[in-house]
């Protein structure tokens, strides 16, 4: 037997020796195959500054793993060998190396980690697996069950992400089928441990597995643990001795075989996406209670599992006690035909009778191995008759074979007479045990060769012999108690049930009518009525006697009646001329600061937002962003009256990502079911490219835009993937479009790239677009942000055309000073100047008769010498800009030195021009050192020397002497004083309404008295 052993061996060496595997290996080697699959994506990436911090701690545990890949001798003289290789994979998969021997390639491919670079962008951990069990099963070892996959991933993405290659959850399923095992490996502890096991093979493969924790040992331990889980279940198939030999080459054809039999039904596809929120709807009557339901039908048997490793035969173990009955097996071949009894009596026909007892088993051969079945070898020559062995001694009881199939039913026999009962022999004695023939060899098992084109059905093979069952090994001891494992998911809710059918109609008749009731008891007393109504006049009495005389006189009758109207007097001396009465443009003013229908509102817009929707915005930002654009849709309705409708204002969403990852939204029925359709928007996480989003949107939604107030914001990170997105960011220039951009730091605190942000938002364009830049996404629900966001976008007014028209009937220089004092502040200077350009346009552009000419000038004054801006002059263009660039003073007040400056400056009395002179000037009455004696001087000046002195007064700290002082012309009683004066509540109100247009409309008409 020893022999036999040893030429088996021989043999099964000959034949592994031709085999061309990595690095050539001997019968001894068993050779392990295991892949690397590193995720360098942006959620890993960008997880701890700097970017390349987790990189390089997966690159050094897998160095320091394939370091570990050394060499071991099991116990039956096999010596385990590594073949190793590796990818790294975010969105795209780069093979790092193939696989290779580690006795020989083992620093190179430590060289080829050391050289892997961050990709970012997506996360596609189900290709990156797929493609790593391709490397397994083209260029791995002949040995199927020693194949492994090391899966180092943060997890990420948890849940709203669309997987390309049908999710991990395929790729894990499509490892097993092919024997190829998973461990899943988390970049750091506070992984997501729902996903990493959806990887793992079982829970075996997951544990607590850390490729970059901060110790050294957490790793070391985490590279031991997976390479003892991986010697262990290898030292079986290591140890088995079973040949592979090389496959032959491909045979002919063969004949069409039978159909096959119905393949097993395919795994249950991905769950489908949410669909859109339905309305709600009516609601329904009251159902029914229904009734319970049927139970269920039993579920179907799950498919068989994976064929299980051959044990060691254990010790005989003692007589257990009998088992369950068993699952019915296949149906046995006919049995051979028994001999044929001897000819019994003709007997009666009887019942048919219960079936016979069954047979003694045979005896049992030596159990043999199970080996995988080979490629059928030619048929050799026929061998002679061997000698026929001595009888070997009885085996031990067999257990029950199964059940053959019925047989036909025979024709009944006739009845015999009952025989005498033999007496029960004694057993005999066992037999010695026979030698076993010699095995003929066995064919090595091919290599798995690559797939080939299907061939033509072959015929029906014979059925082989069925072969005996092995002894059954004692029961081991108890393992230890595994550790908890983790909560699964919940599952999904189950539909609702069908509602129950109506109950039958009840047969009760209606019944007859009740009897009518007895008469009630006698009620309480009323309460009394009230006061009756006065009854009619009686009846004139009869007169009375005559009294007594009396002289004495009555009491005064009551006043007459007014008397006729008198001859008209002479007339009186004329009274003082009253105010004038209002104009056009105070009218307006009063019906704008009364309705607020008047008021500017923001005119209808196309709008449309493009949202980052790459994996370094991350899943809590991305819930952010789709909060911030219902927001502002919220305070355009609120705050600029908008109304999003089909037919009036729109709005679209496309969220981006990767490469042709792109998704649009529109608003095709109601506001409110276009927000709830972006709130249901899932999170892409992929790459980042801009352009290509851009280009969509402008193709998709911006080109149905119809409207001429047209705004595209575009919400990103700023960080495009220009090296793998060649589309241009300024797609949108040149096309009348207002184009914003937020950039938003990333997760990782990245700035957003400031020149990709500014190309894409046409900063060289006519039409400027704006752009802000903030530190987190949170900021994009503030105030203050939004305020100023959607100011941005309300550029465009739609105000009342009302206008008062003015005209002046002589020519006139108008002078504007512009207080420029500390009281005003900055920014209500800054008003002052849009105000005075609103006034200066009215006054140049006003109707006038033929040789009317008006000039305009603008300067501004403090505490140190009035300042000059513009000279009079009838270029609105020159004005403007001259206005616009105004610097802002904040000094003194000194309003006698500006008046003695428009004297200075307006020509004086009597020029050539013939032109009336007029002063509007900015004062809350206030001056540093003035006193109202020096004051009511210089207005007397400002008179004499031909001035019309106008006066804007805005806010309540004014000082109302000295403002009365300024517009009465030095003068006790001037009954236009008070038209000369202008005020307001705040610099706010200066550009409200048609404020510009009462004040232009008092300057051009003459006010001066008599």
């Amino acid at each position: 037997m020893k022999t036999l052993r040893c030429l088996l061996a021989l043999l099964c060496a000959l034949l592994a020796g031709a085999q061309i595997q990595i690095g050539k290996p001997s019968f001894a080697d068993c050779p392990v195959d295991l892949f690397f699959v590193l995720d360098t994506s942006e959620s890993v990436a960008l997880r701890q500054k700097p970017p390349n911090f987790y990189i390089d701690q997966i690159k050094d545990f897998t160095k320091r793993f394939v370091d570990e890949l050394r060499e071991m001798i099991h116990q039956c003289d096999r010596v385990l060998m590594w073949n190793s290789g590796a990818l790294h994979y975010s969105d795209d998969i780069i093979l790092v190396r193939q696989l290779s021997d580690m006795r020989s390639q083992r620093q190179a491919l430590k060289n080829d980690i050391d050289r892997i670079t961050y990709i970012g962008k997506g996360t596609h951990t189900d290709c990156a697996i797929k493609r790593g069990l391709a490397e397994l099963l083209i260029g791995g070892s002949h040995y199927h069950e020693n194949k492994y996959i090391v899966v180092v991933t943060d997890g990420h993405p948890i849940t709203g992400y669309k997987e390309p290659c049908g999710g991990v959850q395929e790729a894990a399923n499509e490892a097993k089928q092919h024997g190829v095992k998973v461990f899943a490996v988390a970049i750091s502890p506070d992984q997501e441990d729902t996903r990493l096991s959806l990887i793992a093979t079982d829970q075996t493969y997951r544990q607590n597995f850390t490729a970059a924790d901060e110790t050294k040992s957490t790793k070391m331990k985490t590279i031991r643990t997976i390479i003892d889980i991986i010697t262990n279940e290898t030292k079986d198939v290591c140890c088995s001795f079973d040949c592979n030999a090389p496959g032959g080459p491909k045979g002919p054809d063969g004949d069409t075989g039978a159909n096959g039999e119905m393949g097993r039904p395919g795994m249950p596809g991905e769950k489908g996406d949410i669909g859109p929120v339905g309305n709600v709807g009516d609601p329904g009557p009251v159902g029914y209670s229904g009734m319970k339901g049927d139970r269920g039908p039993r579920g179907e048997k799950g498919d068989r599992g994976h064929k299980g490793f051959k044990g060691d035969k254990g010790i005989r173990g003692l007589d257990g006690t009998d088992g369950r009955k068993g699952e019915p097996g296949f149906a046995g071949l006919p049995g051979c035909k028994g001999a044929s009894g001897s000819d019994g009596q003709q007997g009666e026909p009887g019942p048919k009778g219960d079936p016979g007892p069954y047979g003694k088993k045979g005896d049992k051969g030596d159990p043999g191995r199970n080996g995988e079945p080979g490629r059928p070898g030619n048929y050799g020559p026929q061998g002679r008759p061997g000698d026929k062995g001595d009888p070997g001694p009885p085996g031990d009881k067999g257990e029950r074979g199964d059940d053959g199939p019925t047989g036909v039913d025979g024709a009944d026999g006739e009845r015999g007479q009952n025989g005498e009962k033999g007496e029960q022999g004694s057993r005999g004695k066992r037999g010695p045990r026979g030698d076993p023939g010699d095995p003929g060899p066995r064919g090595e098992q091919g290599r798995e060769g690559s797939a080939g084109e299907n061939g033509d059905p072959g015929e029906p093979g014979r059925n082989g012999p069925p072969g005996y069952r092995g002894d059954e090994g004692p029961l081991g001891p108890e393992g230890p108690k595994g550790e908890t494992g983790i909560k699964g998911a919940p599952g999904e809710r189950g539909p609702m049930g069908e509602r129950g059918e109506p109950g039958k109609q009840g047969n009760g008749t209606q019944g007859c009518p009740g009897f009518q009731g007895y008469p009630g008891a006698r009620g309480d007393t009323g309460e009394p009525g009230s006061k009756g109504t006065p009854g009619p006049k009686g009846d004139d009495g009869e007169p009375g006697d005559s009294g007594l005389d009396n002289n004495e006189l009555g009491p005064p009758g009551p006043k007459g009646a007014k008397g006729h109207r008198g001859t008209e007097g002479r007339p009186g001396p004329p009274g003082p001329p009253g105010p004038p009465g209002t104009d056009e443009c105070e009218i307006l003013d009063i019906i704008m600061k009364l309705c607020s229908c008047c008021e500017c509102k923001c005119a209808a817009m196309d709008l449309a937002f493009i949202l980052d929707s790459s994996e370094s915005i991350g899943a809590t930002n991305f819930i952010l962003a789709k909060d911030f654009i219902i927001t502002v849709l919220d305070r355009l309705v609120k705050d600029h009256q908008v109304k999003f409708s089909t037919n009036q204002s729109t709005v679209s969403v496309v969220q981006y990502s990767g490469s042709k990852a792109q998704e649009a939204v529109q608003l095709t029925t109601s506001l409110a079911d276009f927000k709830q359709t972006v709130r249901g928007l899932d999170w892409m996480a992929e790459a980042t490219y801009t352009g290509e989003a851009l280009g969509y949107s402008l193709t998709t939604t911006i080109s149905r835009m119809r409207k001429e107030n047209r705004i595209v914001l575009v919400l990103t990170d700023g960080r495009s993937d220009t090296t793998r997105d060649k589309s241009d960011l300024n797609v949108l220039c040149g096309k009348d479009i207002l184009v914003g951009g937020l950039g938003v730091k990333d997760w990782s605190g990245r700035q957003p790239n400031q020149e990709q942000l500014h190309t894409l938002t046409c900063e060289s364009d006519t039409k400027k677009g704006f752009s802000f830049v903030l530190d987190n996404f949170a900021e994009l629900l503030d105030d203050n942000f939004l305020q100023n966001l959607t100011a941005k976008i309300c550029q465009e007014k739609n105000c009342p055309d009302y206008k008062c028209p003015i005209s002046f009937s002589q020519s006139t220089d108008i002078l504007v000073m512009m207080d420029s004092s500390a009281s005003v502040g900055q920014n209500n200077f800054e008003i002052s100047k849009t105000f005075v350009k609103r006034l200066a346009e009215r006054f140049l552009t006003a109707e006038n008769k033929g040789g009317v000419r008006v000039r305009v000038g603008v300067g501004q004054y403090s505490q140190r010498s009035p300042r000059l801006e513009q000279s009079l002059t009838t270029n609105l263009t020159l004005l403007s800009s001259k206005i616009e660039e105004a610097q802002f003073q904040n000094e003194g007040t000194n309003v006698v030195d500006a008046m003695q400056f428009a004297i200075n400056t307006l020509p004086s009395r009597g020029d050539s021009s013939g032109s009336i002179k007029k002063l509007v000037l900015f004062s809350d009455g206030r001056s540093q050192g003035v006193t109202n004696p020096v004051l009511e001087k210089r207005v007397r000046e400002v008179e004499n020397s031909g001035i019309e002195l106008f006066v804007i007064s805005a806010g309540s700290q004014v000082d109302d002497a000295n403002l009365k002082t300024l517009v009465s012309r030095g003068r006790s009683l001037d009954t236009n004083a008070e038209r000369r004066l202008f005020r307001v509540a705040d610099y706010a109100s200066l550009v409200r309404g048609v404020f510009h247009q009462t004040v232009s409309r008092r300057v051009s008409l003459s006010l001066r008295a008599n």
